[in-house]
């Protein structure tokens, strides 16, 4: 009997193993969920247009691999953390968070699901498995500024500002770097929306730059108002986040433009892997994750050769946007000799000489 018994026992095992080794395999097979928080809606530019480009080229790059989700038109706040955390209880592992006032937000949910992943976009803080990312696009900004100076004549450049941090300030100060190199007398004026995205904001901000004399306009906002506004008025205009020429075709002299494709699968690969680190990724041109592109019609020849020449120094290291002396628009030094470091970069709270105006106080 004691040998029926066992047998018996040991029949009744063989399908429950086998049903267990199907559903291992199973697991194994199910593809990395990987969630997305987009500040704006995608539209057809932008900041978020551009991220979603490389969702869809890290879908591209991994296919059955992944599966991807998106909540766009985020707001900063309260609203992001109920969505990131709503993502993560909906089982995505890797979950990228791209807009600066998602931080906090963020490492809060982060610490209430550690076996997720999270990659935080233009952040500095991070956690265990939080990551932070940013592109360097003062690099491509200081190339917009020059292509700014030689083409305008009213010697005023205009910007559409978001909100008076530190990411804001670096494309500013480097577009008036890059001005000035090539156009001493010029000067930019600044003038805050405080929103990331808000087209009718940014159009009346575009009116009133190009009111006070801008024949260039520029900004660091969402959507392709001022692009739209310069096209409205003959003007010029240098667009941010993608290419605009749809928008701008005879405004447009070229476009400062960011790329997440590449960085966006390599941390999904990582996770795959079971390589995924906690840390800093910060790329520029050189990397392919900033550039200066879309020149429209009135780039002669001899300026984007120019460009051209500026870009490979700064790839090559024998040029830096901010390297010294730099000295804010009230007088005092800032850097005196040198690049400034990372750390400067991210506690940039100043305008460089050729910037009209005081910076906001918060």
């Amino acid at each position: 009997m004691k040998l029926l018994r066992n047998a018996l026992v040991a029949a009744a095992l063989v399908p429950a193993l086998a049903l267990s080794t199907q559903t291992l395999a199973a697991d194994a097979k199910d593809p990395l969920k990987i969630g997305f928080v987009y500040v704006s809606p995608i539209g057809e530019a932008g900041w978020t247009w551009q991220q979603d480009i490389g969702r869809k080229e890290m879908e591209q790059a991994l296919g059955d691999k992944i599966k991807t989700q998106y909540v766009e038109d985020v707001p900063e706040g309260a609203d992001a953390e109920r969505v990131i955390r709503d993502l993560a209880q909906q089982g995505n592992k890797l979950i990228f968070t791209t807009s600066f006032g998602y931080m906090n937000p963020t490492l809060k949910v982060a610490k209430q699901f550690p076996d997720v992943k999270f990659v935080h976009s233009t952040g500095y803080k991070t956690a265990p498995n939080v990551a932070t990312t940013n592109s360097r696009f003062y690099e491509a900004r200081y190339l917009a500024g020059i292509v700014a100076g030689k083409m305008t004549t009213s010697n005023i450049a205009g910007y559409v500002g978001a909100f008076p941090i530190p990411e804001v300030l670096q494309g500013i100060n480097a577009f008036t770097r890059g001005l000035r190199s090539v156009n001493p007398d010029a000067e930019v004026r600044v003038i805050w929306v405080n929103s990331w995205f808000d087209p009718g904001k940014e159009r009346d901000a575009a009116l009133a730059l190009m009111g006070q004399g801008a024949d260039v306009v520029t900004h660091h906002t969402d959507s392709t108002a001022t692009v739209q506004a310069a096209e409205e008025k003959g003007k010029y205009a240098l667009a941010y986040h993608s290419d605009m020429s749809k928008f701008g075709p005879n405004a447009q002299l070229a476009a400062v433009t960011h790329h997440w494709g590449k960085y966006f699968t390599k941390e999904a690969t990582d996770v795959l892997d079971g390589t995924w680190k906690s840390d800093s990724t910060w790329g520029g041109i050189k990397a392919g994750m900033a550039a200066l592109e879309g020149f429209g019609p009135a780039v002669n020849d001899d300026l984007r050769k120019l460009v051209a020449e500026k870009q490979a120094e700064i790839v090559a290291g024998t040029l830096a946007p901010f390297a010294g002396p730099i000295t804010d628009n009230e007088g005092k030094v800032q850097l005196e000799s040198g690049v400034l470091d990372d750390d400067g970069l991210n506690k940039m709270n100043y305008y460089v000489q050729g910037v009209a105006g005081k910076l906001p106080t918060k």
